[in-house]
């Protein structure tokens, strides 16, 4: 009697030790611009990826210049972003296309921009963000595909999925995001000594040892399941590859630090100076664990959709301003919703400048990583579809151009996707669906 091939069977196959997760090779390392990416121990700098969102927007009027190419001037709400204007480029004009399907607020457009979907709700997301094809491609030969946070706590404040549904679970603390990088498992590149943690070896082990259930597995099921068992197991095999990573001693990292305590504990608070305070936390735990080589790819949510962000002593959310709050009649826009979205802003700069200022190689972690930062919609009190605020910051190891405002207008906001994709190595011949589908990049800033 052939064994019946269950959900069921293939977990056991996983508790038994391992947790599996899809996590290929590394496809490309790039010089910089001057072909001198290399750290002083001969080492090539890997480029590195991620992504920081803001809930509830801004104002087009305060927030697009006017002049596109090198020569545009800031604007009044990216003026906190004027020191580091050479450090990223703008895109403003490009929206979320529904093809006639309802405006979920602070659902479809923020999905539809990190999957080329709009979902009707977020059951309803089955593809994969590109963040998550960026990892897939560039996340291999670390301890962690990816990372992601969230400053306001939230176990739910994520825009980031492998697809089916499977979204990312982000910490919701600079101390967990501490403890899980630096804290059991972790192996100092730069340390003398190098012992095998006993623990990867015996996950190691057990996956190893499932090489003939495999083999029978894939011998009776049908062409549809072999298909679904092959990317199962392929997921296997590089798990197995990143454990055996772990067990061989890491390349030295000169720029690594590591940090000489956890942080302090935070309380998990939506007022927006706590999470302020949680945000820097993270981003200078972040930093470090790039500086380190324990990833690659990272996710921030400084704040969900629907912001929660609210002032100390005040129960009215960022989220409820936008839409309760007047406009102004003589600054023609929402001084409250506004002025979350400003310190919002401050936040980003928080990590641009962290980033500028971390040396690594002949230059800096800005040189050698791309940020995309983007938010759920535009003008948040009409849950806006176009205008879509996107930021590409620092320089992809010399594969992007800063400096430059790109306009198109009505243009599908998955051309950024799309074109961060490329920029980072992942030659997709097209990215998103329907309305959103795009095959072109924005070539203006590929080098």
């Amino acid at each position: 009697m052939a064994h019946e091939i269950t959900r069921r069977r293939l977990f056991r196959a996983t508790l038994g030790g391992a947790a599996v997760t899809l996590c290929t090779p590394l496809l490309d390392m790039a010089l910089d611009g001057n072909g001198a990416a290399m750290a002083a121990t001969g080492q090539a700098i890997p480029v590195r990826f991620g992504t920081w969102h803001w809930g509830c927007g801004m104002n087009p009027e305060r927030w697009v210049p006017a002049a596109t190419g090198a020569d545009w001037k800031v604007t009044p709400e990216l003026e906190v972003l004027a020191p580091y204007r050479k450090d990223f480029s703008l895109f403003t004009g490009y929206a979320a296309l529904l093809d006639g399907r309802a405006n979920e607020p602070h659902i479809s457009a923020v999905w539809a921009l990190r999957t080329g979907h709009a979902p009707r709700n977020k059951e309803d997301i089955v593809d994969p963000s590109f963040d998550a094809l960026i990892a897939r491609a560039i996340g291999g030969g670390v301890r962690f595909r990816t990372l992601d946070m969230a400053a306001t706590g939230g176990k739910t404040d994520t825009y980031s999925t492998t697809g089916a549904g499977a979204l990312a679970t982000p910490e919701p603390s600079a101390l967990a995001l501490y403890k899980r990088v630096f804290g059991p498992g972790f192996q100092d590149p730069n340390s003398a000594s190098f012992t095998p943690d006993p623990d990867v070896m015996l996950r190691r082990s057990v996956l190893s040892s499932f090489a003939d259930q495999r083999a029978v597995l894939m011998r009776e099921a049908s062409i549809a399941d072999r298909a679904k068992l092959d990317d199962y197991f392929t997921s296997v095999r590089e798990l197995e590859q990143q454990l055996a990573l772990q067990l061989e001693k890491p390349a030295p990292a000169e720029a690594c630090v590591i940090p000489s305590g956890a942080p302090r504990d935070l309380p998990v608070s939506s007022e927006i100076d706590q999470v302020t305070a949680s945000h820097k936390l993270m981003v200078d735990m972040m930093v470090m664990a790039l500086k380190c080589h324990q990833t690659k790819v990272f996710n921030i949510v400084y704040s969900p959709s629907a912001s929660t962000l609210r002032k100390p002593g005040s129960a009215d959310t960022h989220h409820i301003h936008t839409h309760g709050e007047e406009v102004d009649p003589k600054l023609g826009y929402q001084p409250q919703a506004t002025w979350f979205s400003q310190r919002s802003v401050e936040n980003l700069a928080y990590l641009i400048d962290k980033l500028g200022q971390s040396k690594e190689g002949a230059g800096t972690l800005l040189d050698n990583m791309l940020v995309y930062a983007h938010s759920d919609t535009s003008y948040a009190k009409e849950h806006s579809l176009d205008e879509m605020p996107v930021l590409m910051i620092g320089r992809a190891g010399g594969r992007l151009k800063t400096g430059l405002h790109v306009r198109e207008k009505g243009m599908a906001v998955t051309k950024t996707g799309l074109t961060a994709m490329h920029a980072m190595g992942v030659r997709a011949g097209s990215f998103g669906s329907q309305s959103m589908e795009v095959s072109q990049t924005i070539s203006e800033v590929l080098v």
